[in-house]
C-alpha cells in the first residue's frame, strides 16, 4: 500500500491522464518483475560485499536512469517506424512472452559477480557498470521498451515508472540484505507479474484500451 500511495503521489504531477496510466503501470509491472530477477540478485551481492548502500543504492540508480532512458527511446522510436497493425501484434505476443518469461527463474553468471573495490566512488562506479550491463537483455529493460511502445506518447513517464519501480525493488534489497529477500514470496510475485503480462498482451492484440 505504501508503494501505491507514493506512486499515486507522484502520478498526480505528471500533467496528463496517459503519463499517469504509464508511470502506475510502469511502476508497477517493473516493481513485480524485479523480484527474485537477475539485478535484484546483484543488488544483494553487492550490499554483502561493500556493506556501503547509498553508493550501491545512488549506483544502481545511475544505471538504470542510462539503461531505461535508451530503452524508452527505443521503445519510443519503434513506434515511428513500424505500422500500427505490425506494432499491435509485435507488442502483443511480446507482452506474452514476457508473462512466460516471468515463470522461469533468473541467476547470476559468474562474470557478473562484484569485484572488489575501495572507497564510495570505486563502490560507486563498480555499481553503475555492474548493474548497467547486467540490465542489458534483462526482463525490466525488455518490459521498458514494451511499455515505451505501448505508451508511446508518454516514454518519460514509461521511464520514470520503470525506474522508480526498480528503486522500489532493490532499495529494499541493499538496505536489508537477505532479510527482505526472504521473506518475498517470490514465486506468488512472478505469478501476479506474468498475469499484468498476459493481460497486456491480451488487450494489445484486441486493440482495447489503446
Amino acid at each position: 500500500m505504501c508503494v501505491i500511495g507514493i506512486s499515486r503521489c507522484i502520478a498526480a504531477r505528471l500533467p496528463h491522464k496517459t503519463n499517469m496510466e504509464a508511470f502506475l503501470v510502469s511502476t508497477g509491472i517493473v516493481a513485480l518483475a524485479e523480484m527474485g530477477d537477475k539485478t535484484q540478485l546483484l543488488s544483494l551481492v553487492l550490499a554483502a560485499r561493500y556493506r556501503k548502500p547509498v553508493p550501491i543504492i545512488l549506483g544502481i540508480l545511475i544505471a538504470t536512469l542510462f539503461n531505461h532512458g535508451f530503452a524508452g527511446a527505443l521503445g519510443g522510436w519503434i513506434t515511428h517506424v513500424l505500422g500500427e497493425s505490425l506494432l499491435r501484434w509485435i507488442l502483443g505476443l511480446g507482452f506474452i512472452a514476457m508473462a512466460g518469461w516471468m515463470l522461469i527463474p533468473d541467476k547470476l553468471d559468474d562474470a557478473e559477480q562484484a569485484k572488489p573495490v575501495k572507497g564510495a566512488l570505486g563502490i560507486l562506479g563498480t555499481t553503475i557498470v555492474a548493474f548497467f550491463f547486467a540490465e542489458m537483455g534483462d526482463k525490466t529493460q525488455i518490459a521498458t521498451v514494451a511499455l515505451a511502445a505501448r505508451f508511446s506518447d508518454a516514454v518519460i513517464a514509461v521511464v520514470a515508472g520503470t525506474t522508480f519501480g526498480m528503486m522500489v525493488a532493490n532499495a529494499p534489497a541493499v538496505l536489508l540484505g537477505d532479510k527482505f529477500a526472504n521473506k518475498m514470496p517470490i514465486a506468488l510475485v512472478h505469478k501476479i507479474a506474468a498475469g499484468i503480462f498476459l493481460v497486456l498482451g491480451v488487450l494489445a492484440l484486441l486493440n482495447i484500451g489503446g
